[in-house]
């Protein structure tokens, strides 16, 4: 079976974008991106700062309610749809529930051939990344960039502390069937 989904998951400013990126300009085919970062563009402003749906605490902290979840398991069952009718997706995401956010990605994603991707970078790195960018909350990196992790098993690992995107994009590629 070839790969049909990649899934990336690291904390805030871990560099999964540019990642993504890369793997799209040297994979042969060609392979949409879903970046968790554009469901929450994509909701209502009303979501943000809510109960119901998404708050960014002061602190870097990110607390999801009952109409996120919603939202994007909805979004996770478009995205599992783009792969089965054919197109190669790239997921961009952030397991804040570490092993329970795999387990919903691995329940839409059954029958799909899925390369699962940890992307992790040092705390202090992923921080400075998160103030030059100057769109996230500061203190989100640093939360992150564990937690993300917690009891997920991937099949392969990169790190962007000391490696460009361009280089973990290829290490990545080598294991797309």
């Amino acid at each position: 079976m070839t790969t049909q989904v990649i899934v990336l998951n690291g904390g805030s400013s871990s560099g999964k974008s540019g990642i993504v990126r890369c793997l799209q300009a040297i994979l042969p085919d060609p392979w949409l991106a879903a970046a968790v970062d554009s469901l929450v563009e994509a909701m209502p402003a009303s979501m943000q700062a809510s109960d119901a749906g998404i708050e960014f605490a002061p602190d870097g902290g990110v607390n999801v309610g009952p109409a996120f979840r919603a939202l994007q398991a909805a979004w996770m069952e478009g995205v599992a749809a783009m792969a089965r009718a054919g197109a190669g997706v790239i997921v961009d995401d952030v397991f804040l529930g570490g092993a329970a956010s795999q387990e919903g990605w691995q329940k839409v994603l059954t029958g799909l051939d899925v390369l699962w991707v940890g992307v992790r970078c040092e705390s202090a790195v992923a921080a400075a990344r998160e103030i030059a960018r100057g769109d996230r909350v500061q203190g989100m990196a640093a939360l992150q960039a564990e937690v993300v992790h917690q009891d997920v098993v991937y099949d392969v690992e990169v790190d962007t502390t000391h490696t460009e995107a361009l280089a973990c994009a290829r290490s990545i590629a080598t294991h797309v069937r």
